[in-house]
C-alpha cells in the first residue's frame, strides 16, 4: 500500500480489469444476455464496452493509432451503442477474447510511457490528456461497471463479491 504511483494506478485497473472477467467467467451466451430490471445493461454488453474503451483511450488516444476490428467499421455516428447492443450476437469465448486482446494492447501502449505527466499522441477538443488521467479515468470506468456487472450477476446465480 506505499507503492509508486505507476504501479499503484496499474494494480488498480488491473483489479477491476480481473474483477469484470470473473463476473463475466462461466456464463452461458443467455446470461450474457440477461438485463436486470428496466435497464438496457448485459454483462456480454459490458464485457465488449469495456474491450472499445481500452482501445479507443490507449490505441486511439494516447499512440494515436487506428482503431482495431471490430471497431474501424462500426458507424459509430448512427449506432453509438453499437457494442451494447452487439453482445448478444457474439459467443462467451469471443466476447472475452475481444476484450482480453484490447487490455493486451492497453498493457503494451502503457508500457511506452516512463511519465505519467506525459500527453497522449492525440489531443481531444477537450485538451491534452495526461497517461496518469487515462489511468484514473480507466479506474473510474471499471468500478462503475463493475458494479454493474456485480448486480447482475448477482441476479443470474446468487454470485456476489469481487
Amino acid at each position: 500500500m506505499a507503492a509508486a504511483e505507476r504501479h499503484t494506478l496499474v494494480t488498480f485497473l488491473d483489479y477491476f480489469r480481473s474483477v469484470l472477467l470473473r463476473k463475466a467467467s462461466g456464463l452461458t451466451p443467455e446470461q450474457l444476455a440477461t438485463r436486470l430490471g428496466p435497464s438496457t445493461l448485459t454483462i456480454g454488453g459490458i464485457v465488449k464496452h469495456m474491450a472499445v474503451v481500452e482501445d479507443g483511450w490507449f490505441q486511439e488516444v494516447w499512440l494515436d493509432a487506428e482503431m482495431p476490428e471490430p471497431w474501424a467499421s462500426v458507424d459509430w455516428e448512427h449506432h453509438p451503442d453499437w457494442e451494447f447492443d452487439t453482445a448478444g450476437d457474439d459467443s462467451p469465448t469471443d466476447l472475452l477474447q475481444l476484450f482480453t486482446a484490447a487490455v493486451d494492447r492497453s498493457r503494451a501502449a502503457v508500457e511506452t510511457c516512463d511519465d505519467l505527466d506525459l500527453l497522449a499522441a492525440r489531443e481531444l477538443s477537450s485538451g491534452p490528456t495526461s497517461m496518469r488521467w487515462i489511468l484514473v479515468h480507466m479506474i473510474e470506468e471499471y468500478a462503475r461497471h463493475c458494479g454493474h456487472a456485480d448486480l447482475i450477476r448477482e441476479s443470474l446465480d446468487g454470485s456476489t463479491g469481487d
